[in-house]
């Protein structure tokens, strides 16, 4: 039985990054996926309520999501104002939807406080990047589902087809 695909929304072409635009992943296998009924869509920061376009936010002090899970680090945005609980929320819920549509792998968008897999922005706000995941990608994770970046889609095709 081939796996189904967890998506990050932006990757599906969605507006729902913080700065209102989307990132869609145009490849014609994520097309055939998508007919076959084996993709499923998910922006954990919108399913959580966070607003469209909203102020960008990172993980504070070069922590990383498995941090914030532990509620041993925070995500803060550019305002200052603590996301965390929010950007808790929001991987519960794209948690659940990978569960209830079978999904065993997920493909997010890398650097996003979220999503990012490979590497995640240090909360400095300067462009900083440092190796680690967004909460998302580290719960997915600690409950099995294998995280991929969009830098890694030969290695998804390998495993969806």
């Amino acid at each position: 039985m081939k796996p189904n695909l967890l998506i990050s929304g932006c990757l599906a072409g969605l507006p729902v990054r913080y700065d209102g635009s989307g990132r869609p992943l145009m490849d014609h296998r994520l097309a055939r996926w998508q007919a076959e009924g084996r993709v499923t869509v998910c922006c954990p920061e919108t399913q959580a309520g966070l607003m469209t376009p909203r102020p960008p936010a990172e993980i504070a002090h070069g922590r990383d999501g498995m941090a914030v899970l532990d509620g041993q680090a925070h995500v803060q945005e550019s305002t200052g104002q603590d996301v965390s609980t929010a950007f808790v929320a929001g991987a519960h819920l794209a948690l659940a939807m990978a569960r209830k549509h079978h999904c065993a792998l997920a493909l997010l968008m890398d650097g996003s406080p979220s999503c990012g897999s490979s590497f995640i922005y240090d909360g400095s706000f300067t462009g900083t990047r440092h190796a680690g995941m967004g909460v998302t990608a580290a719960l997915l994770r600690r409950h099995g589902v294998v995280v991929y970046a969009p830098a890694q889609f030969a290695l998804v095709a390998a495993r969806m087809d």
